[in-house]
């Protein structure tokens, strides 16, 4: 076998390099007056954030990190949170962001499978965070918390005391490409979360392919930093490709409808991004406050956007949206409605630039095996966005990347244009008296109801049917409608062995850190009710909860 190549390409003196960190530090060489963030009042531009994030790397190098250690941390969308993200990155080192709703069993569990070694943790989240940390035996230094550090820090070390103390760096260490920059916790909804591993390269080529094909986003942008920056959405979409781009961040701390369309209207935000659920508060707040931003156009992912809220946002906020689609895995963007073409609603577009977005058969595991356009199946992706793999997980990576691709797990549909529309999960499809039920249409028809606002579609095991249809949703205020009338109003719209023959009203519908539905909390907890009173035979039975 010849070796010279791959003596050339792993020589520590010849390989090529990269680092996340660069698009924070080529922004502050390029742009160093122009605004990199906003929070509240607080203006920070590009030169102060880079000099603030070497200062910070200085101080977690003096705290022991080094080129390959894993740093986790639990901070809010702040400033701070970039100024973390990128320090530990400039040290070469493996960023581990942890959800800030977690609490402590949940925080240890991270930060034990990940093997970090430091958790820098917001003052505000130390409660479950320090606590998680104590469990998991890994250190904690704060950020956030008041000078002289009192209570609220909790006896920890302050960053921006040891910032002040200590060594700054003066540039960003260099990575192999291919060098593990982020681990993501998938959000656990078949089981315990598991730790993708994100590389440089993945992570840079997917700016870079944002920013040249895919977006319209510019020097100067104002973006909304809504979404969570500890998720991929958030963090590569808005943080990463923003910075890239040298956009102005406007980061809330935490989501709220009202305060998100106030902020977009002070400070004049072009480009919004966010999942379903921010989109379905911003057209409530849109009640309470005649202002409009002047968005040229908003992104949506995460999960499926029904159509009824896409037309209703596109009427009153005047901005078209464009869907894509991604996972944790594939850092995140594989389709996108493209803007500069008119978008597809009801689609998740094409694939991105060098990327590869097929349907193939989902019933085959040990090998791809491509379906015909126009089929349903499994989408599988392959390109350069892929994770390097699961932490620690070979057979699972195994399991989930076959013959180069990555399987997502969702199924769907390819056009002759190559246009993708997702259809639903392969585990959430519903099989009822032998016939394909998929969720997702059945949720279309329960959104356009005017007194509806969220619907999530699931099966319950039933000992007739093998499964029956039910539905949980989330009014409006003011509603007048009934389980029973919207039980009829489904019926009336889709075949009869399709409409869901229960429905429970919710005040909310439990979300996982993307802003997805977790049906299979609603397939325990309604189940377990329909186990309890027997099989409801082929009759409508209807619930307000």
């Amino acid at each position: 076998m010849d070796t010279t190549h791959q003596q050339a390409t792993t020589s520590p003196t010849t390989r090529a390099t990269a680092s996340v960190a660069a698009i924070l530090a080529e922004s502050a060489a390029r742009f160093p007056d122009d605004v990199a963030v906003v929070v509240g009042d607080q203006r920070t531009t590009y030169a102060e954030l880079w000099s603030e994030t070497l200062a910070y790397a200085g101080a977690l190098r003096a705290r022991g990190v080094t080129a390959g250690a894993r740093v986790a941390m639990l901070i809010p969308n702040v400033t701070d949170f970039a100024r973390v993200y990128y320090a530990v990155l400039a040290l070469g080192a493996v960023v581990v962001p942890v959800h800030a709703l977690l609490k402590r069993r949940e925080i240890e569990y991270v930060l034990r499978d990940s093997g970090a070694s430091l958790l820098v943790c917001a003052a505000p989240l130390l409660a479950e965070g320090a606590a998680g940390a104590a469990l998991a035996d890994v250190d904690v230094v704060t950020v956030l918390a008041p000078e002289p550090d009192g209570a609220a820090g909790g006896g920890h070390d302050r960053l921006e005391a040891l910032a002040a103390s200590s060594e700054p760096l003066t540039t960003y260490t260099p990575r192999h490409p291919f060098d593990t920059a982020t681990i993501l916790y998938t959000s656990g909804t078949t089981g315990h979360p598991k730790g993708a591993e994100g590389s440089h390269f993945a992570l840079l080529e997917q700016v870079n392919t944002n920013l040249l094909t895919t977006f319209d986003m510019r020097r100067g942008d104002v973006l909304l930093g809504a979404l969570p920056l500890f998720h991929t959405f958030g963090q590569t979409c808005t943080m990463n490709t923003g910075f890239r781009a040298g956009a102005t961040i406007v980061m809330l701390p935490k989501f709220d409808g009202d305060a998100a369309l106030t902020a977009m209207v002070d400070h004049g935000c072009e480009i919004f991004m966010g999942v379903p659920t921010m989109y379905i508060a911003l057209l409530d707040a849109a009640t309470r406050n005649e202002a409009r931003p002047h968005l040229r156009y908003a992104i949506s992912g995460g999960a499926s956007l029904p159509l009824a809220v896409l037309e209703r946002f596109q009427a009153v906020y005047d901005a078209p949206i464009h869907e894509g689609y991604g996972l944790t895995e594939t850092s995140p963007v594989a389709t996108f409605n493209h803007v500069g073409r008119p978008p597809h609603p009801g689609t998740i577009g094409t694939p991105v630039w060098g990327v590869d977005v097929e349907i193939a058969d989902p019933a085959t595991a040990d090998t791809i095996v491509l379906l015909p356009h126009g089929e349903i199946g499994e989408l599988v992706i392959r390109g350069h966005n892929l994770m390097n793999g699961y932490l620690d997980r070979p057979e699972d990576t195994a399991h989930a990347i076959v013959d180069g691709w990555f399987r997502t797990g969702d199924l769907g549909t390819k056009d002759d244009e190559g246009y993708l529309t997702i259809v639903d999960r392969t585990k959430d499809m519903i099989i009822r008296n032998g016939y394909n039920v998929y969720p997702r249409q059945v949720e279309e028809v329960l959104a356009a109801h005017p007194d509806v606002t969220m619907a999530a579609v699931f099966g319950v095991p039933h000992a007739v049917h093998g499964q029956e249809i039910e539905a949980a949703v989330v009014l409006r205020a003011d509603a007048t409608v009934t389980p029973d009338e919207l039980v009829a109003f489904v019926a009336g719209e889709i075949a009869a062995y399709k409409y869901p023959r229960a429905v429970h009203v919710l005040d909310a519908l439990p979300l996982g850190p993307s802003g997805k539905v977790l049906k299979r909390e609603l397939v325990e907890r309604f189940g377990a009710e329909r186990e309890t009173v027997g099989p409801a035979g082929i009759e409508p039975t209807t619930s307000t909860v």
